[in-house]
């Protein structure tokens, strides 16, 4: 294999360490936040695949089944319906924390009480936005008529209007499920209030992780590895590929053929800077690749397409 200039190799290490170390602060800062998610990324996904990203959102209660659904009767049936699946969650976290810290009969009576008193605060919350929630089924709807009207040859403007009416219902939603949100962080202060410190802790624990919750927890610490074996020049090639498809996820949910598509530009430049680095054997120059590689290709048959530096 030709030698490459001295320069070219310098620049191709740079670049691994830049966007190695960009991968693993940015896998890091999403552990370190609790309250970092990707249901705002998820949200904003556009074309073919954009339900499929939205499928992982958590819901509070089932509001895509009563109030989300065309065809479920009247507002006021299908908000009594979503209002009953939310209860019925907070029963169901009081029945997993009680497995986790179990409470004698007063404690249990206190604990009901507590959900009556939120269930008629949240009943009375639901009967003030109700003309806003008839608004809302009303506009889904017309998004509906909109969306099977539509064609992929109709104008682009058409195209946005959709999106843009998709976007602001999901919009409306999310604020009425963060609400409910609140509702059920009182209840569980309220619940926590007659615990001590140890047994908050372990309740907190008792409460099931959501699949939003785990899939974020894989991409962050996929992130971190990825970052951590780019710096350290281990398996390059993999992590590299590893790192384009995470890219090429994040490009698919916001294709830009499609109408109100956000810009992607920072993505396909890192993606072409990891293509380059999974076609040259950057791993072995300042990497530990150098000293992996001709280990791994005794028992890995494939360990030689990633190359070996000492042959370049």
């Amino acid at each position: 294999m030709t030698r490459l200039p001295i320069l070219a190799v310098a620049a191709l290490v740079f670049l691994r360490l830049v966007v190695g170390l960009h991968f693993f602060l940015e896998g890091l800062s999403h552990l370190r936040d609790p309250n970092w998610s990707s249901a705002g990324f998820r949200k904003a996904a556009v074309g073919p695949l954009a339900e499929r990203y939205r499928a992982a959102l958590p819901q509070v209660g089932d509001w895509d089944g009563t109030v989300a659904t065309l065809g479920t009767g009247d507002t006021a049936s299908a908000v009594e319906a979503w209002k009953k699946t939310v209860e019925a969650g907070w029963r169901k976290l009081l029945e997993a924390r009680i497995k986790a810290v179990p409470l004698d009969k007063a404690g249990l009576a206190d604990a009901e009480a507590a959900i009556e008193r939120t269930s008629k605060e949240f009943g009375d919350y639901l009967a003030g936005i109700a003309p806003d929630i008839e608004d809302y089924r009303l506009q889904l709807s017309r998004i509906d008529r909109m969306a099977r009207q539509s064609t992929a040859d109709g104008p682009p403007f058409e195209r946005t209007r959709l999106a843009k009416k998709r976007q602001e219902s999901g919009q409306r939603a999310s604020g009425w499920m963060a609400d409910a949100e609140g509702f059920e962080a009182r209840l569980v202060g309220e619940w926590d209030a007659s615990l001590s410190p140890a047994e908050r802790t372990l309740a907190a624990a008792a409460r099931e992780r959501s699949p939003l919750w785990k899939a974020d927890r894989f991409v962050s610490w996929s992130l971190v590895t990825i970052g951590a074996c780019l710096v350290l020049g281990v398996l390059v090639k993999f992590n590299a590929m590893g790192g384009v498809f995470f890219l090429g996820s994040v490009i698919a949910s916001q294709p830009f053929w499609v109408a109100a598509a956000q810009p992607t530009y920072d993505q396909w430049v890192e993606m072409a800077a990891l293509l380059a680095l999974a076609a040259m054997p950057c791993g072995g120059w300042c990497g530990l690749d150098y000293f992996l590689m001709p280990r791994l290709e005794k028992f890995c048959p494939l360990a030689r397409c990633c190359g070996r530096a000492r042959e370049v």
